[in-house]
């Protein structure tokens, strides 16, 4: 695997690594995604079951939807399998090594027409409690499988190149990100110049990443095609007290029982429920 994206990640905070899925994996991996969509949209709200959780929304656009799905790899088998895939450990491993856990492991959908938008922030705001990680800056690295192409038209993500220098920025306040528009002005509010945003374009089969301080967002899908992503985020095991072995020696490790990620009350509240929009 050709190495200059580590230079692009290194001095940038995100890279891409084209073609790493064949056009059949693609199309299995476009199944799954639809599989998956239509299993959240049985549901009357969002759910959780686990360490599953399932976002339904309602689209001021397009109405109903389902925005992102936390872990469907403990019930979707194809899901699992690329999770695991050889090809995004030995991308990762040059810079997180090959004995890792998975923090990270989402569907997200915009489908034709939707608003969608993600604002502006970095994944470090996500990362909680602190005292469960060490040296995250080192230890993370998040990627995404494109199932389609991504490009402006269809909400495609833009990032900030090479604001994972900068640390911790204090960038979309208390509330969700997914209800949130990615607005210049609040780039601006932490003194961040948004004509310097790049689009992040991809084909089906590519595999973007970015490190946790990477400023990034996207917006709406203004095109008559979905824009899906398979995200999935990995640490350094050593570093992480949370998380599912996903890589152990770069041997890919089953899900077993779930484990505590970012699921609070994992233990306390297992049981299948809904959870009803405020």
């Amino acid at each position: 695997m050709a190495g200059d994206y580590l230079e692009q990640y290194r001095d940038h905070g995100y890279a891409i690594v084209r073609n790493v899925l064949r056009i059949e994996e693609i199309a299995e991996l476009a199944s799954a995604c639809d599989r998956v969509y239509a299993q959240g949209l049985s549901h009357r709200a969002s759910y959780r079951h686990q360490n599953v959780f399932f976002r339904v929304a309602e689209d001021p656009r397009i109405g109903r939807t389902v925005r992102l799905v936390q872990w469907p790899s403990y019930f979707d088998a194809t899901l699992d399998r690329f999770r695991l895939d050889r090809r995004l450990m030995e991308i990762v491993a040059p810079l997180i090594g090959t004995d890792l856990k998975q923090i990270i492991n989402q569907l997200h959908w915009k489908p034709p027409g939707s608003s969608g938008e993600f604002g502006y922030h970095q994944d470090i705001r996500f990362r909680r409690p602190r005292s469960a990680f060490r040296d995250l800056p080192a230890s993370y690295v998040q990627t995404g499988i494109a199932v389609d192409a991504h490009g402006p038209e269809n909400g495609c993500m833009r990032v900030i190149p090479g604001s994972h220098r900068l640390g911790e920025l204090a960038l979309g306040g208390a509330g969700s990100i997914l209800d949130q528009r990615a607005v210049d002005d609040e780039l601006r509010r932490v003194g961040i110049d948004p004509t310097k945003l790049v689009d992040v374009v991809l084909q089906p089969g590519d595999v973007a990443l970015w490190h946790l301080h990477t400023v990034h967002g996207s917006g709406p899908n203004r095109s008559s095609r979905d824009r899906r992503f398979y995200i999935n985020g990995y640490v350094t095991a050593s570093n992480a007290e949370r998380g599912a072995w996903a890589f152990r020696n770069g041997i890919p490790c089953p899900l077993g029982d779930p484990v505590l990620i970012h699921y609070e009350d994992l233990y306390d509240r297992p049981e299948p429920h809904y959870i009803d929009a405020r």
